[in-house]
C-alpha cells in the first residue's frame, strides 16, 4: 500500500480468508482475517499474510488526483487477473488501451508516487512521477528476469464528467504492473511447465524423449490451474524455445467457449482443445497429454492424475494418466539414490540407496575404489557403470568403468595449469551421456564436453555471452541436457550463470554444441562458492552475499527465490549435491567432512574424512 500525498488515504482493499470451509469476506478498513482469532487491523506497512485474499475498492467520489494515484496502486496488488477495479481509475479510452499483461516490474518496496506539476497555466491535468528499486521483470509469457534498475515511470491525470459530476481520473500511464517483491510473492507462484528437449538426431542412435522444466508465474488465487494450462499451450518462454519443443501444434488453444478447468471425481481432468489439435496424432496426443500432467503435477494444489484430450467437436483425442506419462517420458533416468563420495585415501565409495539394508560406505569396484589414482573430484555418469574422475593434482581426467578387473587407462585429457587450484573443475554428466568439465588454466580457460564420455568426441564448447576476462569455475548439467549452469569469475565476483545448451546437426553425422542465453541465477549473492541442480528448475547454491556470511539456499533457474524453510547452516561448505528426487538428502562438504540433510532433519555426519560428495550425474 502506499500513503496518500495530499488527500487524506483511505483504505483500499478488502481480505477474505477461509474459515471453517466458509467463505468470509471481511469490510473494515484494511483488515484480514486470521486462520485463528478475531479480526485483526493491518498496517500499510505490513507485509501481506502469503495466505490472505486481497480485494481493491474502487474510486471515491470528490477526491483529489493523488488519492486517485494511492488507490490505483493498491488495486494493483488485488486479486482481480482482469483488472477491472484498477480500470475504474483510468478515464475511458485509458482504461480500454491499457495493457497489464505487458509486463510487470517487481520492486523490492512499494512503488513510491509524488506529484511533478503541471506543464504550464493551461494545463487544467496534473503529472505524478512513481519511482522505485527494481529487482525484477516479468514478461508477457510470465517469464520472471532479475533486472536491478532505478524504476520511474509517469502517470498524467485529467477531469472527467461523470454521473456524480466532474471526477479525477488517470489518462496517461505505462503498459503493464508495478508490484512490491512482498505483493508479487503474495499474488503469485512459480510452475514448471514442460516441453520437450530438441537435440538433433544423427541417425546413431534414437534420442529418448525429455522434457525440460519451463518456471513461469501464474497467479495463486484466481484458478492457477487452468492459467498452467493456457500457459503450457502458448508453448515455451522465449529464453528456453530454441532448445526445446512442444507436441502441441502451432495455434492450439483451449476450445472458445471454455473459461476454466477443474478436475472431476477421480482426478481426471478433461481439456477441451479447438481445431489446431484435431488431426493430431494418438502418439502425438500422447505427448501432449504428458506434458500437461507434468506441468499440473508442479502445480500441488491440481491433485490431477489423468488428462483426456478432446477434438474441437468434444470426440476424444487421446487419454493418459500418471503411470504412461512416465513410461513415455521419465522424469529420472535410471536409479539416481545411491550417494558417491571420496575418502580420506582419495577413492571413490559408496553409500548404497534406500533399496539397500547397508548405510555404511564400500568402495565401489573398478579402479576408482581401488586406488589406482588419487582423486580429487568424481561424477558418476546417469547409468552407474562408469565414473570421470580428476586427478589429485587437477591435471588429468579419466573416464573408467565401474567394474571389477578395468584399468584406468589413460586421461581422456591433460591441462596444462601450473597451481593444483586451477586445472579440472568436477566434471558433470548430462542425460545424454554427455560429460562436461571446464579447465582453469588462467591462459587457456575453456569448457569441455566429450560425446558419450568419449575421448575421440571431445569439443571446446563456446559460451556466447561470456567476458573475455572471464573464467569458468564450475560446472554443474541438467538432467535434461538443455541447460547448464556455471560458476563464473569475473572481476571481484563469483557468480551463477544458467546457459541454454544449444546443438545443431553438423551434416557430417555428428552435433555442434554451444551454449547461448547465459543469465544470473542468484543476483543477490557476490561470491558463489558451490551448485547443484535440485529438480527441474531449482538449484541449492552455497554462496554470500556482500558483507555477510555463507550461506545455503535453494534458487530457481530463472533468478527467482522459491518460498519456503531456509537450509541450516554449515561451517565452510566446499561441496554440494542434490538429486533430482527431492525426498533424497542433501548432501556436502564442511569441516565436519561429508555431511547429509534428510528432509525435516539436521546435517548428520556421513564420513568425517571424505569429499567430494555427488549424487549420479
Amino acid at each position: 500500500m502506499t500513503a496518500g500525498v495530499g488527500d487524506q488515504w483511505t483504505a483500499r482493499r478488502v481480505r477474505a480468508g477461509a474459515l471453517a470451509g466458509c467463505g468470509v469476506i471481511v469490510l473494515a478498513g484494511c483488515a484480514s482475517m486470521p486462520d485463528s482469532g478475531g479480526m485483526q487491523s493491518v498496517e500499510a506497512s505490513q507485509r501481506p499474510d502469503s495466505q490472505v485474499r486481497v480485494f481493491a475498492l474502487p474510486p471515491r467520489d470528490d477526491v483529489g488526483p493523488s488519492s486517485i494515484v494511492d488507490g490505483f496502486l493498491d488495486a494493483l496488488t488485488g486479486d482481480d487477473p482482469s483488472y477491472a477495479i484498477a480500470r475504474k481509475y483510468l478515464t475511458p479510452k485509458a482504461a480500454k488501451s491499457w495493457q497489464p499483461g505487458q509486463q510487470t516490474v517487481v520492486l523490492d518496496d512499494a512503488p513510491h508516487p509524488r506529484p511533478t506539476g503541471r506543464p504550464d497555466a493551461a494545463e487544467e491535468g496534473q503529472f505524478f512521477e512513481v519511482t522505485g528499486s527494481q529487482v525484477a521483470l516479468v514478461d508477457k509469457r510470465q517469464a520472471y528476469q532479475p533486472k536491478e534498475q532505478t524504476y520511474r515511470a509517469g502517470l498524467h491525470l485529467t477531469q472527467v464528467n461523470t454521473a456524480k459530476g466532474k471526477q479525477w481520473r488517470i489518462d496517461m500511464l505505462p503498459a503493464g504492473v508495478m508490484l512490491s517483491a512482498s505483493d508479487f510473492q503474495r499474488i503469485y507462484q512459480s510452475v514448471n511447465k514442460y516441453y520437450y528437449a530438441d537435440a538433433p538426431q544423427t541417425g546413431s542412435h534414437e534420442e529418448p524423449r525429455r522434457l525440460v522444466a519451463d518456471p513461469v508465474f501464474v497467479r495463486q488465487w484466481t484458478d492457477p490451474l487452468t492459467e498452467t494450462v493456457r500457459e503450457v499451450l502458448r508453448g515455451p518462454t522465449s529464453w528456453l524455445q530454441p532448445v526445446v519443443r512442444s507436441a502441441f501444434p502451432a495455434h492450439t488453444a483451449l476450445k472458445s467457449g471454455v473459461k476454466s478447468l477443474a478436475p472431476d471425481d477421480t482426478n481426471k481432468l478433461v481439456v477441451p482443445l479447438n481445431k489446431s489439435a484435431d488431426g493430431v496424432s494418438p502418439s502425438a496426443c500422447k505427448e501432449m497429454a504428458a506434458q500437461l500432467l507434468y506441468s499440473l503435477d508442479d502445480l500441488s494444489s491440481a491433485g490431477v492424475e489423468e488428462v483426456e484430450l478432446q477434438r474441437s467437436d468434444g470426440g476424444l483425442l487421446c487419454a493418459l494418466g500418471d503411470n504412461g506419462a512416465q513410461a513415455l517420458a521419465p522424469r529420472t533416468s535410471g536409479r539416481l539414490d545411491d550417494q558417491y563420495f571420496l575418502d580420506a585415501k582419495g577413492r571413490l565409495v559408496r553409500m548404497p540407496g534406500k533399496s539397500s539394508g547397508t548405510r555404511e560406505p564400500e568402495r565401489v569396484p573398478g579402479p576408482l575404489g581401488e586406488g589406482e589414482q588419487v582423486l580429487r573430484s568424481i561424477a558418476v555418469s546417469r547409468d552407474q557403470e562408469r565414473a570421470a574422475a580428476v586427478s589429485n593434482t587437477g591435471h588429468a581426467l579419466y573416464v573408467t568403468s565401474m567394474v571389477s578387473g578395468a584399468s584406468i587407462g589413460d586421461p581422456v585429457v591433460r591441462s596444462t595449469a601450473k597451481k593444483e587450484k586451477d586445472g579440472f573443475s568436477t566434471p558433470s554428466w548430462d542425460g545424454r551421456g554427455d560429460l562436461w568439465v571446464a579447465d582453469r588454466d588462467p591462459k587457456e580457460p575453456r569448457l569441455l564436453m566429450f560425446g558419450q564420455g568419449m575421448a575421440d568426441e571431445q569439443q571446446e564448447i563456446p559460451v556466447d555471452g561470456l567476458a573475455a576476462d572471464a573464467r569458468i569455475e564450475a560446472v554443474k548439467m541438467s538432467a535434461d541436457g538443455a541447460r547448464i549452469a556455471l560458476i563464473v569469475t569475473e572481476k571481484d565476483r563469483t557468480s551463477l550463470r544458467i546457459g541454454r545448451v544449444e546443438r545443431r546437426a553438423d551434416g557430417d553425422g555428428g552435433v555442434v554444441v554451444s551454449v547461448a542465453g547465459l543469465r544470473s541465477a542468484a543476483p543477490q549473492m557476490e561470491s558463489v562458492t558451490a551448485v547443484s541442480w535440485a529438480g527441474g528448475s531449482r538449484l541449492v547454491v552455497v554462496g554470500r552475499e556482500a558483507g555477510g556470511l555463507q550461506q545455503i539456499r535453494y534458487v530457481q533457474c530463472d533468478g527467482s527465490a522459491p518460498t519456503g524453510q531456509a537450509l541450516p547452516g554449515l561451517t565452510r561448505v566446499s561441496e554440494i549435491a542434490a538429486s533430482e528426487d527431492d525426498g533424497l538428502p542433501l548432501l556436502a562438504h564442511s569441516d565436519d567432512g561429508v555431511v547429509r540433510l534428510p528432509s525435516g532433519t539436521a546435517w548428520q555426519p556421513v564420513l568425517k574424512d571424505g569429499t567430494a560428495p555427488v549424487y549420479p550425474g
